[in-house]
């Protein structure tokens, strides 16, 4: 995974910007009027680059369009190289750009200070990206458990001065960061929604989020509703695979229930992607339109 500046004039001015944001923000714009009704939850799918099936990305795009898929989850790495390519493969299309998935280099909580201007600065190269393209946010992941990192507290510390200086470099060019919590064989750092959803409060910044991943969720938290309600206006991202190998979703049959994450969703007017991030056993021209299939009936059922 690879991995890449400042801070709003004052409280006014802080104020301004998030007034004017508040389509692009729907958490920002709750959070300044908490009186008002939440927006009913709208399912959308999205789909990874690398799980769509085809050779070229308009071969991919034509498969999940046919399949009424209108999310499209590309990598970070090189992604500044590719705006342009990428607005006119859309263009006309229903299809937005949902998530950036990663692509940054280095790691936020390393111990040493070089390695964490190096991801600092690949993320705001991505993060202007991601602006241009319209995309919900930067999925970054603090470390992994194979990248040496300070002590927990330490960590948590440096990574919420970090986050408050990308929150305000996202919002500034219209996205966000989205802290994504792992399953334990992953990283230990943050493994449940609600611990990445209190450092996200913590940070406090409208360019701050957190997602969730029900494969990782599979592994650490006890309720698919509770992660998500602890999550609430926070949440922006959803990563969706199979529950047992980390497949396509169906692959895993009776194992591969949502309903009561939908559930949740539903009950937190959630407004933004479930994007597949998964392998497939079978052929993807076959499993991936069955997946989808499966997600709009436990939707529907939830």
């Amino acid at each position: 995974m690879k991995h890449s500046r400042r801070s709003f004039i004052g409280m006014a001015a802080a104020g301004i910007a998030l007034t004017a944001a508040g389509s692009l923000f729907p958490s920002a714009a709750s959070a300044a009027t908490a009186s008002a009704p939440k927006k009913k939850a709208s399912l959308k799918i999205s789909c990874q680059e690398g799980v769509a099936p085809g050779e070229s990305l308009n071969e991919k795009l034509d498969f999940i369009e046919s399949l009424g898929i209108v999310g499209f989850e590309p990598s970070g790495g090189g992604l500044e190289k590719r705006v342009d390519e990428i607005q006119k493969a859309i263009r006309n299309r229903n299809i937005k750009i949902s998530a950036i998935c990663a692509g940054f280099d280095g790691w936020l909580i390393s111990p040493d200070p070089a390695i964490r201007k190096m991801c600092m600065d690949s993320m705001k190269t991505i993060l202007e990206a991601a602006g241009a393209l319209g995309s919900t946010g930067l999925i970054f992941v603090p470390a992994f458990n194979n990248q040496p990192s300070l002590p927990d507290k330490d960590a948590r510390e440096l990574l919420i001065e970090e986050m408050q200086e990308l929150a305000e470099f996202a919002f500034q060019h219209h996205t966000r960061i989205l802290l994504e919590p792992l399953n334990r064989q992953e990283c230990y750092f943050c493994r449940q929604v609600a611990d990445g959803a209190s450092i996200v409060r913590d940070v406090g910044k409208p360019g701050a989020a957190v997602m969730g991943d029900f494969w990782h969720m599979t592994w650490e938290e006890t309720s698919d509703r509770g992660a998500f309600i602890s999550a609430g206006d926070a949440l922006h991202h959803v990563h969706i695979a199979s529950r047992k190998r980390r497949k396509m979703p169906g692959e895993d049959g009776a194992a591969d229930v949502y309903t009561d994450g939908f559930r949740a969703l539903k009950e937190i007017g959630y407004q933004d992607y479930i994007s597949f991030e998964c392998g497939s056993v079978g052929d993807k021209k076959e499993t991936l339109p069955a997946a989808v299939q499966l997600i709009r009936e436990q939707w529907k059922k939830a």
